[in-house]
């Protein structure tokens, strides 16, 4: 059984798309469903079913990729074993992390990787909570950090911390040095006109629950993905935000806004996440380590 072969279909059976799969693999599709085919061949049983929405693992096909996955990974181990022995862990890992983190954390987990898997290779992707666990089951992903992660099956879940959002607003000129302004309720934040994420935004969906067991709805001014540009709409007077302290801080101009807790606090929930269905391999069981070290230093 030819180990390419297997990685081909194990990846199209869990895209469920020849297309998705010769994107994500980096090969031609016809390339990609002759060596499908050839497998099909070799095993002379039909692995999948072919139609107009995409390719279904038969029987068969659902065997070999419970197979498959732990061939793989024990594939995948080997290799990082050979790599100890030269001294040096390597492969490659799959990081996804939302908009409002990968701004604070991108950079010093990316020093921290290569400075202790020299030989080992990152690919960071940003997405919304709810995409990146699609990724994890569909193996786009080996980890992801997630906002408020919900339980699933498919999907380990290790809590990491905690995070106050804070309200963001446009600091009055000349107030540089203005004294902390008081605490706002959640009541009086809802009827702030807010440039918020738009649905289904993990933090979007969690502002608007608390606001609703209060009994009020968020004033949307806009909607907008992406912190940058809603702490851009915010300096230039469009509205107030809901963001966590990290991001202001790590903002182009953070003296520009200025912040007030929001009573009672509104926090949100930073999970570490890897798909149950593939077991970590060392390298990505020191990627999660370095995460979790790398958040921990940046308090």
């Amino acid at each position: 059984m030819d180990l390419k072969q297997l990685e081909y279909f194990v990846r199209v059976a869990e895209l469920g798309s020849f297309t998705r799969a010769s994107v994500a693999l980096d090969v031609a599709q016809p390339a990609l469903s002759r060596q499908v085919r050839l497998l099909e061949v070799e095993l002379r049983q039909n692995l999948l079913v072919r139609n107009g929405r995409g390719a279904i693992p038969t029987e068969a096909g659902r065997l070999l990729l419970e197979h498959g996955r732990g061939i793989l990974h024990q594939v995948e181990r080997a290799r990082e074993e050979l790599g100890r022995v030269r001294g040096a862990l390597a492969g490659r890992v799959a990081i996804g992390l939302p908009p409002s983190l990968a701004r604070v954390l991108a950079v010093p987990l990316t020093r921290a990787f290569r400075a202790q898997l020299p030989e080992a290779r990152l690919s960071i992707t940003e997405g919304l909570s709810t995409t990146m666990q699609e990724w994890l089951v569909t193996g786009r992903l080996d980890i992801a950090v997630l906002y408020n992660a919900q339980p699933s099956p498919d999907i380990e879940i290790a809590p990491l911390q905690d995070e106050e959002l804070l309200l963001v607003e446009l600091r009055a000129p000349g107030l540089a040095e203005e004294p902390p302004p008081p605490p706002i309720t959640l009541a009086e934040v809802a009827g702030l006109p807010l440039v918020i994420p738009s649905r289904p935004n993990a933090i979007r969906m969690q502002v608007e629950v608390e606001m609703a067991a209060v009994g009020v709805r968020p004033t949307v001014a806009l909607e907008i993905d992406g912190v940058s540009a809603i702490l851009d709409l915010v300096a230039d007077g469009a509205g107030a935000a809901l963001l966590s302290r990290h991001a202001v801080a790590r903002s182009v101009r953070p003296s520009a806004y200025r912040t007030r807790s929001i009573h009672p606090p509104l926090r949100t929930r930073l999970s570490l996440a890897t798909s149950s269905q593939r077991p970590a391999t060392l390298t990505q069981q020191t990627t999660q380590a370095l995460i979790r070290q790398t958040l921990q230093a940046l308090g």
